[in-house]
């Protein structure tokens, strides 16, 4: 019996989507890559660069294409977009990348496209309800990078400070993928202990803890000021989640998912733990937040929203 052929459509090649396809290479993620972009030369000359990492890693089909490429394709990620400059918040990209978000879902859906599309173009999370209402595929198998790249960061200075891995960090970012982002300090463990009885055992106070949060949201300006762009962190959060969608994982992953109902909100995607597998986001995992949280949540869902409605209003 033949084997399903997972194939993904890269759809931006630059910076992070490189790091995106370098990651899918590295890792043996995927049997076919095809890189989209206005940059033609680019994604021909990204092929060929990474094609010869083939024999010392995985071998897997890697070339330049179309958007009619996407017509047998299980998975489509977006990085494309304007990129975010020295200065800039995410928010401040809505009007430019929903107009390219949109010359990109009209040409991907007249392909006869019928797969997942994952979103990591900022601001992620008006970007990824953009492509959902754009295409009118069904929720579930549209959705963002969300907090992904947050948590991480998170979970980096959370394991510098109690010295331990960052992957035994068991802390979230939910929220806006953005300046309004929380963490889940409350809730938080490392080892199964609360994260707060660690830091009182390491003498931290609730500011020292909110001045980490505030370090975790700002990182992206630190590294936009020093080397203009932030890519391989969100590159390999994108090839882990590829992989769980790929494998049919059912992996617990910060992503940006559609709120039905879950933390009391509605028509907004958001960051939040969710359940990703074989039909993208599975299962949404509404995390106990304590009443500080959810109104930091609520006032981050607020934001969303108000500039979403505001870019759409324009858009039309």
């Amino acid at each position: 019996m033949a084997q399903h052929h997972q194939k993904v459509v890269l759809v931006g090649d630059g910076a992070v989507g490189s790091s995106y396809a370098f990651a899918l290479a590295q890792q043996g993620i995927a049997e076919e890559l095809v890189i989209v972009d206005v940059a033609k030369e680019r994604t021909q000359g990204d092929a060929l660069d990474l094609e010869d990492a083939t024999p010392w890693t995985f071998n897997k089909q890697i070339r330049s294409g179309e958007y009619s490429d996407a017509a047998d394709a299980d998975l489509v990620v977006i990085t494309a977009g304007a990129p975010q400059k020295p200065g800039e918040t995410r928010l401040d990209l809505v009007d430019k990348n929903l107009k390219i978000m949109q010359s990109i879902i009209t040409p991907l859906m007249a392909s006869g496209f019928d797969g997942i599309i994952l979103v990591a173009a900022n601001p992620v999370d008006i970007l990824t309800m953009a492509a959902q209402r754009f295409s009118g595929l069904p929720k579930n198998r549209v959705f963002g990078s969300g907090t992904s790249l947050d948590t991480a960061r998170l979970r980096v200075a959370l394991g510098h400070k109690f010295g331990v891995a960052p992957a035994d960090v068991n802390a979230y970012i939910l929220g806006e993928h953005g300046d309004s982002e929380f963490a889940n300090f409350d809730e938080a463990t490392i080892g199964g202990r609360p994260i707060l009885d660690w830091a009182k055992e390491a003498g931290l106070s609730e500011q020292d803890l909110e001045d980490i949060l505030y370090k975790t949201a700002h990182k992206a300006y630190d590294i936009i000021n020093l080397k203009g762009a932030t890519f391989y962190g969100i590159g390999t959060a994108l090839a882990r989640i590829t992989r769980a969608i790929f494998r049919d994982e059912k992996a617990v992953l910060p992503v940006g998912a559609y709120m039905d109902g879950q933390y009391g909100l509605r028509d907004v995607y958001i960051g939040t733990p969710a359940v990703i597998g074989a039909n993208g986001v599975e299962m949404v995992i509404e995390t106990t937040l304590s009443a500080r949280e959810q109104a930091r949540f609520d006032k981050s869902a607020q934001t969303l929203q108000e500039v979403a409605n505001d870019g759409f209003a324009k858009l039309n």
